[in-house]
Formats: C-alpha cells, sequence, structure tokens
C-alpha cells in the first residue's frame, strides 16, 4: 500500500465506530486513505496480518505515517490522539482543566454506554439467530436511558462540553444513526433537544462530509 496519505484508516463502510475518526480527520484537514473492511464474509478482522495492529481484531485502525507508523485502536483512544498531538488550537477539546474533564466524561460515556448498549439493541432486534424478547427490551430500554442522559443536558445548554463543539459531540453521531432507534423512540418528539443536536451535527462540515461518503458507499 502506497502511504501517500498522512493516516491509513481501518474501517468498514457501515460499522459506526470507524466513522467517528473519519469525522475528525477530515474537521482536522489531514489527509488519510481508509482500507474498508470485509468483517462478515471473508472476516479480515481476524486475520493474523490485521491482528498484528489491532488485538481486538474490530475496527477502526489508525496508523500515523508522519510518526513513525504509530498506530492506535480503540474509537475514543484514537480521537483522543488526533486532538492530542494535530488540534493545536484545542478547538475540538477542553482548552482548561474543566473543558477538558468534561469532554473526557462524555467521551467515555458514548464509547462505554451508548455504542456498546445501541450495537446489542440493533443485534439482537435485527441479526440475532433467534427472537429473546427479554433481551431486545432491555437494550431497548438502555436507549432510552441513554437518550435521556443526553437530553436532561441538552435541553438546557447547546453542546456536551466546553460550551462548545468538540469530540464530545462528534463521538454521538454514527451511532446516533442507527436503524433500531427509530425501532424503539419516536426520536424528534421523545427527545427533542437531542434530536435538533443531532440534526445540528450532522451540518458540520467534516462530519457532513462523512456522512455523504458513508451513504455513497453503501448505497
Amino acid at each position: 500500500m502506497s502511504h501517500g496519505k498522512h493516516f491509513t484508516l481501518y474501517s468498514h463502510k457501515a460499522a459506526p465506530n470507524g466513522w467517528k475518526p473519519a469525522f475528525l480527520l477530515n474537521e482536522l484537514g489531514l489527509s488519510y486513505e481508509t482500507v474498508y473492511l470485509d468483517l462478515f464474509v471473508t472476516g479480515e478482522q481476524k486475520k493474523p496480518e490485521y491482528l498484528k495492529l489491532n488485538p481486538n481484531g474490530r475496527v477502526p485502525t489508525l496508523i500515523d505515517h508522519k510518526n513513525n507508523d504509530l498506530t492506535v485502536w480503540e474509537s475514543g483512544a484514537i480521537l483522543l490522539y488526533l486532538v492530542d498531538k494535530y488540534d493545536t488550537e484545542k478547538k475540538y477539546t477542553g482548552a482548561d482543566d474543566k473543558g477538558k474533564a468534561e469532554v473526557l466524561q462524555w467521551l467515555f460515556f458514548q464509547v462505554s454506554g451508548q455504542g456498546p448498549y445501541f450495537g446489542q439493541a440493533a443485534w439482537f432486534a435485527n441479526f440475532h439467530h433467534e427472537q429473546l424478547p427479554s433481551a431486545i427490551e432491555r437494550y431497548k430500554a438502555e436507549i432510552k436511558r441513554v437518550l435521556g442522559v443526553l437530553e436532561s443536558v441538552l435541553s438546557k445548554q447547546e453542546w456536551l462540553a466546553a460550551g462548545k463543539f468538540t469530540i464530545a459531540d462528534l463521538a454521538f453521531v454514527s451511532w446516533n444513526n442507527v436503524g433500531v432507534i427509530a425501532q424503539t423512540v419516536d426520536f424528534e418528539t421523545d427527545f427533542p433537544a437531542t434530536y435538533k443536536w443531532h440534526q445540528k451535527l450532522q451540518q458540520i462540515a467534516g462530519i457532513k462530509a462523512g456522512l455523504a461518503e458513508r451513504a455513497r458507499l453503501n448505497a
């Protein structure tokens, strides 16, 4: 593979987590090449050559070719690496201790709460080999809970952290687009402040470009 680009991003065309670093790379104006792995037919993410990069065998993984091919996996860790090294103006993170802490707490809430719960809801509702009503009910309840947490804050303020758009907001976008939400709640009616925030996020240039590319790839 040619390393003409600054980064190589290993991702998947549809999987939400891989789009988070793409959104931020777009916003930062950093050049990258995306390698879309086949997760379901050939299982490229479990092949030895990929496991050398990411022992967890998941996406995303990012290689920084201008930093000795430093490799970072886990979407939250990738976002933090990128802002720490390349967001020199602290545009997408907190500028002081309070702002940094706010960004971290929301980012950790996304990677430990929203992503896993929304993912399990989608799995048990749409992909599991048998219908398990108790599991579907549990994870759809978690969708409502997570959206309720966001609503409780976004009904009082425009952004989650540091009084501005940051990686804390960006991290939620791709999972808030999963289809299982529409199977669970009326997003606009039940969580109006969160819905408004989500619509605004989708118009931010780097996110909008990423979503357009995702739609093109999955058309």
